[in-house]
């Protein structure tokens, strides 16, 4: 017998690429391809009359445009896309957004989601930067992996991004959005992505979550070269508590990867148990100085291949991060410039 609060999965399977599913009245379910570890994302679809609002576009290639212009004449029943919503900056969602402005849509997003966009849209690096070999460095990076890093050209945001024109409509904590028949509390999260949009259905039990609010897998929480003393895992932690106000057992949560489920306040204590007993296991094994990514074991628990090594070694700092703001642990260079986390001040 299932407990009441249990996380439930309405859907078995996701839809075929190419194909849609109705998941709710007026609003479709797509599933694109992704040229990564985690090989795919979802993608909705909102039923307005005489088009179609978005909620995040895929990244961008050849294909993926083949694809959409397959759904659009398929599954959408060639009606255009009036709106594409974005739900954070990350290309994976934001990839097709561009394409689809250039043909008419309006673009909805955070105002921090666009200007990171745009901004990484112009940061094109052919070798990697001094102060990324730095960050590298300082999480004490297994010199193969930061042999081949550097001579490796970097991954790009405009390498799967579309150009994203000027301009765009402000979503902001606190306002209503009217879309798919229904009206929508527009709720910020953080710590994944800066002023990620989620949208909380005031006239049903949808949740439209992104990558705030996963089902089986957690958000990536971390810490890059762009600010390396930032705190990203307190504001997830800050965000994920404060929804627990808002969420109920029976909402429909659609996210941006895995399958849609229900049981929200489950997966939300879920979520910050995992991270803080993360912490607690961190503070236990930094008895002894440890860089960030010897610190992988203890923190993953499982092993941590060359496709998921950049996400673990951010997500690592994050936490180290964490506890450092806290005073939890310390830290000191070592000579050959990595960073020494330990216990105690």
């Amino acid at each position: 017998m299932t407990h009441p609060g249990a996380i439930r999965f309405p859907w078995e399977e996701a839809p075929a690429p190419g194909d849609a599913v109705e998941i709710a009245e007026g609003i479709l379910w797509i599933r694109m391809p992704l040229p990564m570890a985690l090989n795919h994302v979802n993608l909705y679809a909102l039923d307005e009359g005489d088009g179609w609002t978005l909620v995040d576009t895929g990244v961008h290639s050849a294909k993926a445009v083949s694809m959409w212009e397959t759904l659009l004449a398929g599954p959408l029943g060639g009606k255009p896309v009036t709106r594409v919503l974005t739900t954070h900056h990350h290309p994976d969602h934001i990839g097709m957004t561009g394409w689809f402005i250039e043909r008419g849509a309006e673009h909805l997003t955070s105002r921090t989601a666009y200007l990171m966009a745009r901004m990484l849209l112009l940061d094109v690096e052919e070798t990697p930067s001094p102060q990324a070999e730095a960050f590298w460095r300082r999480a004490g990076m297994d010199p193969r992996v930061l042999a081949k890093r550097l001579a490796d050209r970097p991954f790009n945001f405009a390498d799967i991004v579309h150009p994203l024109p000027l301009g765009f409509t402000r979503l902001q904590e606190g306002e209503v959005l009217r879309a798919g028949g229904r009206d929508w509390d527009i709720r910020m999260g953080q710590g994944h992505a800066p002023e990620h949009v989620t949208l909380w259905s005031r006239d049903d039990n949808l949740v439209i979550g992104g990558d705030q609010l996963l089902s089986s897998i957690s958000p990536n929480i971390g810490v890059h070269p762009t600010e390396p003393e930032a705190d990203p895992l307190g504001e997830f932690l800050e965000v994920s508590r404060s929804l627990l106000e808002h969420a109920r057992d029976d909402q429909l949560v659609l996210c941006g990867h895995k399958l849609p489920y229900t049981g929200l306040p489950v997966r939300l204590r879920q979520m910050v148990d995992n991270h803080v007993s993360g912490l607690e296991r961190l503070k236990v094994f930094l008895a002894m100085p440890r860089t960030a990514v010897e610190c992988f074991p203890q923190l993953f628990m499982r092993k941590i291949d060359d496709g998921n090594y950049g996400l673990a070694m951010a997500e690592a700092v994050a936490h180290l991060n964490y506890l450092h703001r806290r005073g939890d642990i310390s830290r000191r260079a070592r000579k050959d410039g990595a960073w020494l986390w330990q216990s105690g001040r």
